[in-house]
């Protein structure tokens, strides 16, 4: 056999045998097709598993509503203006606001922010009703029913509510509004956030490739709200039958079916009293419990000028000097580095357990996407003025949590 043909026959041996390796890495795992699973390596299939819920349906003019900002739908065919004039906003700082050009098409279902608010979907503009899509204030309801149930039993009337009765506001979780950043692809997206990319893809009508471009704007899916389940209620047990006049038989105790026995074992002999302690020669004070360790740090020392509210304030605003240092509130990795819509940073730190912290409203970033942080250290300082305080939020999994147990 010829040298080179050795050489070619060694060469195919040894891809063969990596091919087989690679496919028995995957073998007990979700195959993940952009390489991501391998070597236990992050994997979207168990995000794929959640339920989420569909997107809301916009009106006719395609605005979708809710209480801190709007998007608007494109049709198919639409350009920027097109969009610009049915919602009655102005296309020149539409396009500005979504880093494109007024005349650019766009694809079907694609989300374009509002960089103001336009009047609210109504009835009269093909919305099922009036106002933004607002969480659902469980305790409100929970009351009003408390209030409403009568206060002795009986048979209870009351009239019929007029069959004409004014549309009720629409409710909904707000989703994160995400704006993309230089190099972000719509998997770095999906994965940021946990969520599918396919689900992704489907709230914001990207193509086929999944493509988006600096500055665009994307909703993140939330997650469905799924009724309560129901407790099946036990049936009851069926009494025994006895005949007329013969009384109720007594029922076996639970602990035995025959008495226990008269315990007569002898009982052993108290101990002796113990001599009294001797009085310590110096008095030197209780040993205290040491302090309990919190889950995580406060990033910033200061007073806490508004509390968490959620669907409201999706976490807490602490207030402290110009150029106080902003630290992470635990370890991990620093997971992005956007900004708000007024340019404003704002820091994302991934933490174990499926926790995000956010930080937002700071200036002077000192890390970078991808960082390992650890607990206490600075990322970033506050700003100057009136604006010298951070927002602070926990998120678990897709939902804002109230960080006062976190921190205290």
């Amino acid at each position: 056999m010829r040298p080179s043909h050795m050489r070619r026959k060694v060469r195919l041996s040894l891809l063969a045998t990596a091919s087989a390796t690679l496919l028995t890495a995957c073998g007990d795992q979700p195959l993940d097709f952009d390489l991501r699973g391998i070597g236990g390596g992050f994997s979207t299939a168990d995000a794929a598993t959640g339920p989420l819920a569909n997107r809301p349906r916009p009106d006719d003019r395609g605005v979708i509503s809710y209480p801190n900002y709007q998007v608007a739908v494109a049709r198919r065919g639409d350009t920027l203006a097109d969009v610009a004039k049915r919602v009655n906003a102005d296309p020149a700082t539409l396009a500005r606001f979504n880093g494109i050009n007024v005349d650019d098409r766009l694809r079907k279902d694609e989300i374009i922010a509002l960089p103001a608010r336009v009047a609210e979907p109504s009835p009269a503009t093909g919305a099922a009703a009036s106002g933004p899509i607002q969480p659902v204030d469980i305790n409100a309801l929970a009351g009003g029913a408390i209030e409403r149930a009568p206060a002795t039993p009986g048979v209870q009337t009351a009239a019929l509510p007029p069959a004409t009765s004014a549309p009720q506001a629409q409710t909904g979780q707000e989703p994160v509004r995400h704006k993309v950043e230089r190099g972000e692809t719509a998997y770095t997206v999906a994965r940021l956030y946990n969520v599918p990319v396919k689900a992704l893809s489907e709230w914001n009508g990207l193509g086929a490739d999944f493509a988006v471009r600096e500055g665009q704007f994307l909703l993140i899916p939330v997650a469905k709200q799924n009724p309560p389940a129901r407790k099946a209620t036990p049936a009851p047990s069926a009494a025994p039958t006895t005949a007329p006049g013969t009384g109720t038989p007594t029922p076996t105790p639970p602990s035995a079916a025959k008495p226990l026995p008269q315990d007569d074992t002898a009982k052993p002999s108290p101990a002796p009293a113990a001599s009294a302690p001797t009085k310590p020669v110096a008095d030197i004070g209780k040993t205290t419990k040491p302090a309990k360790a919190t889950k995580m740090t406060t990033p910033v020392t200061g007073s806490i000028i508004r509390g968490y509210a959620k669907g409201r304030n999706e976490g807490i605003n602490i207030k402290a000097a110009a150029g106080t240092p902003v630290k992470a509130a635990d370890s991990g990795t620093v997971a992005a580095i956007t900004k708000s819509a007024d340019g404003i940073p704002i820091v994302v730190v991934r933490h174990v357990g499926n926790l995000l912290t956010v930080y937002a409203n700071v200036t002077d970033v000192t890390v970078a996407k991808g960082d390992s942080v650890g607990r206490g250290q600075q990322i970033a300082k506050l700003r100057s003025g009136d604006d010298a305080y951070v927002h602070f939020e926990v998120r678990q999994g897709f939902d804002s949590v109230d960080p006062a147990p976190f921190l205290n």
